[in-house]
């Protein structure tokens, strides 16, 4: 199935399940994906004796969900129609919910937690703006030029359009800028809290600020996965192949 040589993409674009795993271990197998599973494991040190039982586990045992499904074999638009209600709807929805949480919070827990309050309430408000952009630069530009491209290629519709030469400009851009950066920022927002762990005085809200944060990594993990290790490769490749420049 996989050995340490094996890529955290590929154990997860053919596994799709063992996500949970990597997250419950802190492993980025979206934007850190092409690193082999020793060199992952090594970084965080973890051993293969206490990783590779829970992962083999998580394989053995497949899920049905929605979220499991193999991607690799659905149309592109059926996948960008997932991302943009699923994902997109998922953060449109939390992301204001977050913010009334940490002013909230703040207002309660800033006397004895000020620092870090503080800290969470910049770094969430210049994380929100930018994911935004970047959700709109996928529904209005890139996620309709991928529709159409794939209806063109099934003598469907007209030839698309690029806005940016080739596909290629915009999802390198995107996976080198916009999905790395939102990745470090739910990775410095985990160390900074100590992996989420709440205050002794934490209040529910509290507890619900944490458990937020919690599910927008987890969500942002599997959007840019499936982006950058099923979405853009499909995309570049169908592209080229109906020749479009």
């Amino acid at each position: 199935m996989f050995d340490e040589n094996t890529t955290l993409r590929e154990i997860v674009t053919n596994y799709p399940q063992t996500r949970s795993v990597f997250e419950h271990f802190g492993l980025d197998y979206c934007c850190g994906g092409g690193r082999d599973l020793k060199t992952a494991l090594e970084e965080k040190h973890i051993s293969m004796e206490i990783f590779f039982p829970e992962l083999k586990e998580a394989i053995q045992s497949p899920s049905m969900e929605l979220h499991n499904r193999d991607w690799r074999k659905a149309t592109l638009t059926e996948l960008t129609d997932y991302i943009e209600k699923g994902h997109h709807g998922f953060l449109k929805k939390t992301l204001p919910e977050m913010k009334d949480l940490i002013v909230k919070v703040s207002v309660a827990h800033s006397l004895k937690h000020g620092k870090i309050l503080s800290y969470l309430n910049l770094v969430f408000d210049s994380f929100r703006e930018e994911i935004l952009q970047h959700l709109l630069k996928e529904e209005e530009i890139l996620f309709p030029y991928i529709r159409q491209l794939e209806a063109y290629s099934l003598g469907k519709a007209e030839k698309p359009k690029p806005t940016y030469g080739t596909v290629q400009n915009i999802i390198r851009y995107m996976e080198r800028y916009e999905h790395a950066n939102a990745g470090q920022t739910m990775l410095d927002i985990r160390e900074y809290t100590e992996n989420y762990r709440l205050p002794e005085d934490g209040c529910p809200s509290f507890k619900a600020l944490y458990d937020g944060f919690k599910s927008v990594e987890g969500d942002l993990y599997e959007h840019i996965h499936l982006e950058n290790n099923i979405l853009f490769p499909r995309t570049i490749e169908l592209e080229q192949k109906s020749q479009i420049i």
